[in-house]
């Protein structure tokens, strides 16, 4: 198997995502460069403070890919599934994925100008996001962050995608999402309604019994099981952003061997488990985003596949949407003006 891009690693305090659209008239060869050129520029950049642990991630989504390689593509890379029910989780465009994190946010900073300088007029940044740590890996909203995320040999279980092609083993599914928090609604509940919303203890952080946990709240609600009723997991590297006077939020980003199970987890928050009976939080909090990328190996990043041949202008792709009335099904509609596609949580 060839060896994963860095994603597993201990929580740092600062971190940059950019979401990069390209032009109908990118010059492909250009743009692969760049990709190509990833991980040395991490690497580059990061020897000049070792101690700050600098890490890059790239992932690249459906329509670029075939835009950007030939041969074999992610067997379960699609474009995100828009959710429509009580809640919504939109479809927003997005061809690259960067996400850098570091002890400096200066290293970060320098690596997202690099590559943005280097694309050029080929892409163009459609959401840029500065994470920071809060207080003890907190959201804004006061609760700890990722509590339930695998460690060991089980996060490596759980987001290391087994395809069939040798060239693409090792790589992860990502699936993102902007969240923008209506702070001062949540505030105005008590310590105990915000408990019921999350399903575990402010303060101390403790998961509520089952027996006392509201089935609407956010924990409740993001449990998926397999047939065997064996708990999947995906595992999530969230970080607060916000302005004083401005969008305050969560920039959720889940890594997993499926896309499946991110998608199943969202479907129960947003269109109900069962339906209508939706996560508590979304009362609180708005998705505004919501994008899917494929990271592959980092030997596929380093040497690709050749382009494809004849033209590489943008592809037509159909909209997927799950609605309430038919959440495991998406439907096809018409591909939007600006090409965006049909889904897009907080643990």
């Amino acid at each position: 198997m060839a060896a994963p891009q860095t994603i597993i690693t201990r929580k740092h305090p600062h971190a940059i995502f950019l979401v990069l659209t390209l032009a109908d008239s990118a010059d492909i060869g250009a743009v692969r460069d760049v990709i190509s050129g990833f991980t040395g520029t991490v690497r580059s950049v990061g020897s000049r403070n070792p101690e700050a642990s600098l890490v890059g991630i790239l992932g690249i989504g459906s329509k670029a890919w075939d835009r950007l390689f030939s041969g074999p593509r992610p067997a379960m890379l699609h474009p995100f599934i828009e959710l429509r029910g009580p809640h919504t989780a939109p479809s927003t465009p997005g061809d690259l994925l960067i996400h850098l994190k570091a002890d400096v946010t200066g290293l970060c900073y320098e690596v997202a100008t690099k590559v943005t300088d280097a694309l050029g007029g080929n892409a163009t940044i459609v959401d840029e996001v500065h994470g920071f740590r809060y207080f003890d890996v907190r959201d804004l909203i006061g609760f700890v962050d990722g509590t339930e995320n695998p460690t060991g040999q089980d996060a490596i279980d759980a987001i290391t995608a087994d395809d069939e092609d040798p060239s693409l083993q090792g790589g992860s599914y990502v699936a993102i999402q902007r969240y923008v928090h209506d702070m001062p609604a949540w505030t105005s509940l008590s310590t105990e309604s915000q408990e019921a919303a999350i399903g575990r203890t402010k303060a101390d952080n403790i998961e509520m019994d089952d027996a006392v946990k509201p089935s609407n709240s956010h924990i409740a609600l993001n449990v998926i099981t397999d047939d065997d009723g064996n708990e999947l997991d995906i595992l999530r590297d969230n970080m607060p952003y916000g302005y004083a006077d401005g969008e305050r939020g969560t920039f959720f980003i889940a890594y997993s061997r499926s896309p499946e199970i991110t998608e199943r987890m969202l479907e129960n928050m947003f269109i109900g488990d069962p339906p209508g009976n939706t996560d508590r939080l979304l009362d609180f909090t708005t998705a505004v985003t919501g994008s899917q990328y494929y990271a592959p190996p980092g030997d596929f990043l380093d040497d690709p596949p050749p382009p494809p041949g004849g033209s590489a202008a943008a592809p037509a792709e159909p909209t997927l949407v799950a609605t309430t009335t038919s959440a495991a099904e998406p439907t096809e509609s018409s591909a939007r003006s600006d090409g965006s596609l049909g889904i897009g949580s907080l643990h």
